[in-house]
C-alpha cells in the first residue's frame, strides 16, 4: 500500500482515484469497488463489527485505498502500512455537507424510514439474489455513520464538528513530510511533487458523481436482481 486517503467521501476522492490510476499508484481502492464486487460487503462488515481487521486481505492487490470505508481507518492504516503516503482530501465544509447530505447520507437515512410497498418488494428480491450486497446498510452503519458520525448524520451541526474535528486530527497525527492536504482544484502539480512523479500532460480528472448518484442506485439495484451475485 502507497497511498492512503484520510479524506471523507465526497471531498473529490473519484477524481484522486482516477489521477492516482494515471499517475501508476492503482489500481486505487475506493467505495466503488465494493459496490462493484459485492463479496466485499462482508469483509468490511467483519472489520466494523470486530470480528477482524485483514488489511492485507482486503486490499490485496492495491496499491492506494480513497473513500469510505477505508478512510474510517486511516489511523489504523497509517500504522499497519508505515512506509504509506497519506493524503487528506478536503472541501470547504458548508459544500461538503450540501453533497454528502443530498447523497450518502440521503441513502442511508432512507433506511430508518418505513420502506414504501414498492422498495420493500426490491429489498426482498435484492436480498434473494445477491445476500452480500444485501448487507450493505449494515455495513454502512458499522463502518462510517455509526463509527464516525455516532449514527447522527441528521444533525448538521454535529456532522460538521466531526468533519472539521477529523481534519484537525489527521493533520495532528500524520507527520508533515508524510501527509498531503488536497483540494481537487489544486490539480497535479502539488500531488506529484508530493509522490514524487512527473506531471501527466492530459488535464486533472473531474469525476463529479453527485448529479447521478440517485440515477445509478436503480440500475444497480437491477443489475443485482438479474445477475445476483
Amino acid at each position: 500500500m502507497k497511498v492512503i486517503g484520510a479524506g471523507f467521501g465526497r471531498t473529490g476522492t473519484r477524481s484522486l482515484k482516477a489521477a492516482l490510476e494515471t499517475l501508476g499508484f492503482g489500481p486505487c481502492y475506493h467505495m466503488s469497488e465494493i459496490i462493484a464486487e459485492p463479496s466485499r460487503v462482508r469483509q468490511w462488515l467483519d472489520i466494523g463489527e470486530g470480528r477482524s481487521s485483514d488489511w492485507d486481505g482486503v486490499f490485496a492487490g492495491y496499491q492506494a485505498a480513497l473513500d469510505w470505508p477505508a478512510a474510517s481507518y486511516w489511523r489504523e492504516l497509517a500504522e499497519h502500512y508505515p512506509d504509506s503516503k497519506v493524503i487528506l482530501t478536503v472541501r470547504d465544509p458548508a459544500k461538503w455537507y450540501a453533497s454528502v447530505s443530498e447523497t450518502i447520507f440521503a441513502s442511508a437515512l432512507a433506511e430508518r424510514r418505513p420502506l414504501p410497498l414498492r422498495r420493500r418488494v426490491v429489498r426482498w428480491l435484492v436480498r434473494r439474489r445477491s445476500p452480500d450486497f444485501a448487507l450493505y446498510p449494515r455495513m454502512a452503519r458499522a463502518t462510517v455513520m455509526d463509527r464516525v458520525f455516532d449514527g447522527r448524520i441528521d444533525d448538521r451541526d454535529h456532522v460538521m464538528k466531526v468533519f472539521e474535528r477529523h481534519i484537525a486530527e489527521v493533520k495532528a497525527t500524520i507527520p508533515p513530510e508524510r501527509l498531503l492536504v488536497f483540494e481537487a482544484g489544486d490539480g497535479w502539480d502539488p500531488l506529484c511533487e508530493f509522490l514524487g512523479v512527473p506531471v501527466p500532460a492530459e488535464p486533472y480528472p473531474q469525476v463529479n458523481e453527485r448529479a447521478a448518484f440517485r440515477r445509478k442506485r436503480p440500475r444497480r439495484l437491477l443489475g443485482l436482481i438479474v445477475r445476483g451475485h
